[in-house]
Formats: structure tokens, sequence, C-alpha cells
């Protein structure tokens, strides 16, 4: 089994691991509210997927 000759320095081993970057979300508005939704899920804020309702909403009283 091939064995470094020298140990990685944490200047060359922090180089090589610089892509490794976690993103953020991504977005996209629901259509009915215009709340900000990820995408394929139902909103939350107005129960509907699809231009159809899933969840009702309850009534505030």
């Amino acid at each position: 089994m091939a064995v470094p000759f020298r140990k990685v320095s944490n200047t060359r081993g922090r180089k090589r691991r610089t892509h490794y970057k976690i993103s953020a979300n991504g977005t996209t508005t629901c259509p009915k509210c215009g709340a900000q939704v990820r995408p394929h899920r139902v909103c939350l804020n107005c129960g509907t997927y699809k231009n159809r309702e899933v969840i009702e909403q309850k009534e505030d009283e």
C-alpha cells in the first residue's frame, strides 16, 4: 500500500478542501400567497401544492 513520504501541510490540505462548501437551499415563490417555499413541497403558509389545497388551514378565531 502506498504511504506518503512526507506529511501534507495544513495549507496544502486546506487548499484542496476549499471547494467543500455548503450551499443555501433553493427556494421559489408560492403562486398563491407569494411566500418563499422549497421546490416540490407544500407551502406551509397557505397549504397549497401545484395550485391545489392540500392542507386545510384553520381559521383564527
